[in-house]
């Protein structure tokens, strides 16, 4: 057995079809086939059912592919541990992160990152939760920034900072003249929200307490993709939405004119690194932590205690 023949069952896994799998391994598909073949024998079992069309794996083959997922995760990272032993951070780092953090984080501390690490590689994309979940745990991502806790048994969430919610609201709606909001002062059928699929959506639905909330007298159901969308809205069209912190710090002096703050304790989204129980890079993960909690703004205080983490579930 051999990690150039887990390579093989993977490409098979993911083209269903031994001649595409060959032609993206950059081999003939006999030794392709001949390899698969081989490694079926020393298992003794069958990873794929070729009786099929497009082939299967089997249900053992599964198992066996979920496996040689990992095997081969671990392998990548072997040469680049092996330079941290000896104090440096090199190689490629895959990030995922939500699209609510993206555009506040990043500007924040990317520079910062291939300044300090200017041998390390580094890959981000956007991403929704579930996709960084998923993209995780097959491999395809190696941590993810995202809104936690996502209460999964084989990741480990490593806390970075808690960010306050803050309401964004028009002057056409009628709230308390006080200086701090109650979440249940709010009208839901005044609320702007973000599209089906984002953390932040579920996370405004438990904080509000929509969800046995009616909004069946609303005229207009527009569910927005991004913050800047949900803020453009109530621009536009009056209501209110709910933004985080570093959101707000993006605003122009006349929006910020239009910002609320909860009342104690602050409804916050904890923000996490979240990467595999068995990620082996420590020290890069380490350092990376470090970077981003060095960058964030003064008045995000990542040990603050009066505060209400809203969950997502």
């Amino acid at each position: 057995m051999n990690l150039q023949q887990l390579e093989y069952i993977i490409a098979v896994d993911e083209h269903r079809h031994f001649a595409r799998a060959a032609e993206h391994s950059f081999v003939t598909q006999p030794t392709l086939s001949m390899m698969i073949q081989k490694l079926e024998e020393e298992l003794g079992l069958k990873i794929f059912d070729r009786s099929k069309h497009p082939i299967e794996p089997t249900q053992e083959g599964e198992e066996i592919i979920r496996r040689a997922k990992a095997i081969l995760s671990e392998a990548a990272h072997l040469r680049d541990y092996s330079q941290e032993l000896k104090g440096e951070i090199t190689g490629d780092l895959h990030i995922g992160i939500i699209p609510t953090l993206a555009p506040y984080l990043l500007p924040m501390c990317l520079k910062n990152f291939s300044e300090r690490f200017p041998k390390l590689r580094l890959h981000v994309r956007e991403m929704i939760t579930d996709e960084i979940v998923a993209a995780i745990k097959a491999g395809k991502t190696d941590m993810g920034l995202l809104a936690t806790p996502v209460n999964e048994p084989n990741l480990t969430e490593h806390v970075l900072f808690y960010e306050a919610f803050y309401a964004y609201v028009s002057s056409s709606e009628k709230l308390p003249n006080k200086k701090y909001l109650l979440p249940k002062q709010i009208n839901p059928d005044h609320l702007w929200l973000l599209e089906e699929g984002h953390c932040l959506r579920s996370q405004i639905y438990n904080l509000c307490e929509l969800k046995h909330q009616s909004r069946e007298s609303d005229t207009l159901h527009y569910e927005a993709g991004s913050i800047e969308t949900l803020i453009n809205l109530v621009d536009r069209y009056d209501g209110i939405t709910i933004i985080p912190h570093l959101a707000v710090l993006n605003l122009k002096p006349s929006q910020k004119k239009k910002v609320r703050e909860f009342s104690n304790p602050k409804p916050v989204r904890e923000i996490s690194l979240v990467t595999k129980a068995t990620f082996p890079r420590g020290v890069l993960l380490q350092r990376i932590q470090e970077e981003i909690i060095r960058s964030l703004p003064s008045d995000i205080n990542p040990k603050n205690r009066n505060v209400l983490p809203i969950s997502d579930v």
